[in-house]
């Protein structure tokens, strides 16, 4: 099994603390550092010093990092225009040496772009225009080089565009589509993506989520087609410790009151994690992403990869 870390620096976390954190998790084994692209906190607490700029810091961190992978889960298709996220993207990737994923949503926390002046439609229209940003990304990086990339949608529309830049990975960096939606993210999941995730929910719920997705893949073509079969990916929420007030310590956070919707996390010992993610590879899980709430808590990542990472990896 794979494993990454995912961070949450809305919730108050500098640079250098980010940088901090994923240098210890390159260090430390884990596959990637994954970070939310939100611009706000997600409950009363104010998160300060306040945000960070998702793909502003994956960029320096490109630079600073040489083996992680560096992504977002998820970059909020309301925050940037198609073109433009292409291009942002490419260059990350060609910073890093192909290393990026781009997880993408259609966006959800509706008092962040009230606080920005963000435009936020109505939720069908925010899937229409994740689908026209993801026809644009996945076109302009498959573009030949020296061709130009045209499209004409209902939200977007590009007229000869030299396509340019090009990511370093070929055709472009792995697409990571998530969500519960029953009908159409796992069908944006069977078109676009290359890795399905399931955000933070019980492994019952998570394998139900994979079985619509998997009967989208069929319905699609996916599975008769010369494309790499979907990764299947699953969030979990980590709050583990050499004891058991000490996994209270770090579950602490979960209690206060957000916009999340209910999850279930995994709060008690080295080993209860272990389990956990041996019953998320039981249902076809090959990657996960473990959610570490407080970035200044380096004793908490570190512990994970002592006493995790080797059993679930077989790395030592």
């Amino acid at each position: 099994m794979r494993l990454t870390v995912f961070t949450e620096p809305h919730r108050g976390a500098t640079y250098d603390d980010q940088l901090r954190f994923a240098r210890l998790a390159e260090a430390g084994g884990f596959e990637g550092f994954l970070r939310a692209d939100h611009y706000q906190a997600l409950g009363t607490d104010p998160g300060l010093p306040g945000p960070t700029d998702a793909w502003l810091t994956l960029a320096a961190l490109a630079r600073e990092t040489s083996r992680i992978r560096l992504g977002t889960l998820v970059t909020s298709a309301t925050f940037r225009l198609p073109g433009p996220l292409a291009v942002l993207v490419a260059q990350v990737d060609q910073m890093s040496g192909g290393r990026v994923d781009l997880g993408i949503g259609a966006g959800w926390y509706e008092r962040e772009h009230a606080s920005y002046g963000i435009p936020f439609p109505a939720v069908g229209e925010r899937f229409d225009r994740l689908s026209e940003q993801l026809e644009v990304i996945t076109g302009l990086w498959r573009t030949p080089p020296g061709g130009t990339f045209t499209y004409v949608g209902d939200h977007y529309e590009l007229r000869d565009s030299p396509a340019l830049p090009k990511p370093v990975q070929v055709p472009g960096p792995p697409i990571i589509i998530g969500g519960s939606g029953p009908k159409r993210t796992p069908e944006l999941a069977a078109r676009f993506a290359d890795e399905f995730n399931m955000p933070f929910r019980t492994v019952a719920d998570t394998a139900d989520m994979y079985d619509r997705v998997l009967e989208a893949c069929d319905r699609f073509g996916r599975t008769d087609s010369d494309r790499a079969p979907l990764v299947l990916s699953a969030g979990v929420v980590v709050a583990i410790g050499r004891t058991d007030a000490e996994s209270q310590r770090r579950a602490a956070p979960l209690h206060a009151k957000t916009a999340l919707p209910p999850e279930d996390p995994v709060v008690g010992s080295p080993a209860q994690l272990v389990d956990r993610l041996g019953e998320f590879a039981a249902i076809g899980t090959t990657r996960v992403h473990l959610r570490l709430i407080d970035l200044a808590d380096l004793d908490h990542l570190e512990l994970i990869a002592s006493e995790v990472l080797p059993q679930v990896t077989g790395t030592r």
